[in-house]
């Protein structure tokens, strides 16, 4: 069984920063796809970065230039680098694994091609 344990997140104002960590719990981590999804009371969903097992990496445009995920093998953790937060962005924030995704793809926006998630760490955002 593969688990994975969101930290780092908390309350904070408008334009600071926080790092979100997600241990994963599985000596096969280094081949699993990895993700931070966030999701605001009342709204879908929503992927926010995705990194492969090889570094690749994207962000959600909501985020680009703000967050940065990074994922240190040899720890099995993934980060999540938030700078310059908005009121927007508060939201519970999940970290999730995979395998596999379908059609060979490296990432996803849909949470039901990660197998493996954690709890979730709160993030607020204070204006």
């Amino acid at each position: 069984q593969v688990q994975l344990v969101e930290s780092g997140g908390g309350s904070v104002q408008a334009g600071g920063p926080l790092r979100l960590s997600c241990a994963v719990s599985r000596y096969t981590y280094s081949t699993y796809f990895l993700a931070w999804f966030r999701q605001a009371p009342g709204k879908e969903p929503e992927g926010v970065a995705h990194i492969s097992n090889a570094d690749l990496n994207t962000h959600a445009d909501s985020v680009k230039g703000r967050f940065t995920i990074s994922r240190d093998n040899g720890k099995m953790t993934l980060y999540l680098q938030m700078n310059s937060l908005k009121p927007e962005d508060t939201a519970m924030y999940h970290c999730a694994a995979t395998e596999k995704i379908p059609g060979g793809r490296w990432w996803s926006r849909m949470p039901y091609d990660y197998k493996y998630w954690g709890q979730g760490t709160q993030v607020t955002v204070s204006s």
